[in-house]
């Protein structure tokens, strides 16, 4: 069963709850309230599949000090998982919607050279594969 259909016949189960409907009421009642939801339904997707214009230029939404969210325009240090889902995207669905490089960071330019530093200050690249003969645990 469609999504509209499951709404529209909680609907109309809701109003005969209130009064007295006859047979051919709520079937009138349930054929509009599907026509209705389905057209708002398609007026939706097609809504937010037009295309949006950004809040800023992307190729200037990463400064030194933060990024823009080219959805609604907020300023992070980095754009999360959890704040791109609340726009229903993830990070491959808003790259390519923004038509951004695939490898695109999500950081501030700041933020991102203080990880990369930390990254080559930790060396672990010279850890990899080295197992102690005697404490095959410990690294």
């Amino acid at each position: 069963m469609g999504d509209a259909l499951k709404e529209a016949l909680e609907i109309v189960a809701a109003q005969a709850r209130v009064r007295n409907m006859t047979e051919d009421e709520i079937v009138a009642m349930t054929k509009s309230l599907v026509t209705s939801l389905n057209q708002i339904l398609r007026e939706s997707s097609t809504d937010s599949t037009q295309n949006q214009e950004p809040v800023i230029d992307p190729a200037k939404h990463r400064r030194e000090k933060s990024i823009t969210c080219l959805e609604c325009g907020k300023n992070f240090k980095s754009i999360t998982s959890r704040h791109l889902k609340l726009h229903g995207l993830d990070k491959k669905s808003y790259l390519a919607k923004w038509d951004l490089p695939k490898g695109t960071s999500l950081a501030c330019k700041a933020l991102a050279r203080e990880r990369r530093g930390r990254i080559k200050d930790m060396k672990l690249w010279n850890y990899r594969g080295k197992v102690d003969s005697k404490n095959p645990d410990a690294l």
